[in-house]
């Protein structure tokens, strides 16, 4: 986003899919012959319900693997998590996708996933393999960040935000949409986004902003797609909060998907001071699987070129593989902060639950 630009119609879908548990099952344009009939193995592929991949690109490792693949939607990025670490030892699927940096550290320390070097390791930039033990392999990468909505802030004539505590003033009361960190990986980025810049200790720390936020009327919830699709009032968002937490990416989607495509994109990064970070999403073989060949070769196929290609017009964020080439659409309308505030995982894994904690006492309570 990790993540994460989706016509409409089909998030609303994916939605629905993720309530009632449905399973995703991409198949090959043509079925088995009668003697493989029912033979074909399936491996199951976790992910968080923003994942998307085409149906080509899922065929190609099909008549690849002489398998199935499976998707096994399952909420946002935390919440995936979450139901992944209470299967522990019996795993739901074989292969779980999402894990991005801000929860990498709690997904080690749960040990449920198994070690594996994949060969196309040797493609991915070292400042993107954050797991020395090879348990969780980077597929693809992108910009949390603040988007806002070109015609609110024309219509209104108001000057764009600054700096990230003008989010607090008077003049952005009621504007602003984030995703709950508990539960949200961009919504976590944030947060952390924010103790990177205004610090634990002082005279104006992290929680300071945040109450200052919550005074403001900052509106929380719990996923991306709640925020984008359904608070948000630019794009395609049916909201009437002009600014969200989201990625740098959303205003290139914006273009993409419109019909006919503007020239301007309706949405804009704003880009504040210390106000974006990276986002690095990672694929790892879940301990005990059922299938753990077939889950191998599916890491290794994410990681490879095919796969890798489809990232960025399939969930608007970066490819990890180098060299990789990126749509046009990209190149004219995505654009990179030239600045961005980061944690090290290890301050992630010794904060993470004290924050999270604090937050939802300032914030929510």
């Amino acid at each position: 986003m990790l993540k994460r630009f989706l016509p409409i119609y089909l998030v609303l879908g994916l939605l629905l899919a993720a309530c009632v548990g449905v399973q995703t099952t991409v198949s090959p344009p043509a079925p088995p012959s009668d003697a493989t009939a029912g033979a074909a193995r399936t491996v199951t592929v976790m992910t968080h319900d923003s994942f998307s991949v085409s149906e080509p690109v899922v065929a190609a490792f099909q008549a690849q693997c002489g398998c199935q693949v499976q998707f096994l939607k399952s909420g946002d990025a935390g919440l995936a998590l979450n139901k992944a670490i209470l299967s522990k030892g019996n795993p739901l699927a074989d292969v779980f996708f999402g894990v991005d940096n801000s929860f990498l550290s709690r997904a080690l320390a749960e040990d449920i996933f198994e070690p594996y070097e994949s060969p196309a390791l040797a493609d991915m930039p070292d400042e993107l393999k954050l797991d020395p033990s090879h348990r969780l392999l980077p597929v693809d990468h992108g910009y949390v960040t603040l988007n806002y909505d070109r015609a609110y802030f024309d219509a209104q004539g108001l000057a764009l935000p600054q700096t990230l505590e003008d989010l607090t003033r008077e003049a952005y009361r009621g504007l602003l949409v984030v995703e709950n960190p508990a539960t949200s990986s961009p919504g976590l980025a944030f947060l952390m986004t924010t103790i990177a810049a205004f610090g634990e200790t002082g005279d104006y720390t992290y929680l300071d902003f945040w109450r200052d936020l919550a005074a403001n009327d900052v509106l929380v919830v719990d996923g991306w797609e709640a925020a984008y699709y359904g608070q948000f009032s630019g794009g395609g968002g049916e909201g009437d909060r002009p600014i969200v937490v989201s990625y740098a990416t959303s205003p290139a989607a914006e273009v993409f998907f419109a019909d006919p495509q503007p020239a301007e994109s309706p949405t804009g990064n704003l880009f504040l001071p210390d106000g974006s970070t990276e986002q690095i999403e990672f694929v790892g073989v879940l301990a005990g699987a059922k299938e753990p060949e077939l889950a191998r070769q599916w890491v290794d196929f994410m990681l490879g070129e095919t796969f890798q290609a489809d990232i960025p017009l399939q969930m608007w964020v970066y490819p990890a593989r180098a060299g990789t080439p990126l749509p046009a659409v990209f190149a004219q309308y995505a654009q990179e902060p030239t600045e961005v505030v980061q944690l090290m995982p290890e301050q992630i894994e010794a904060g993470r639950e004290g924050w999270l904690k604090a937050w939802t006492d300032t914030v929510l309570r």
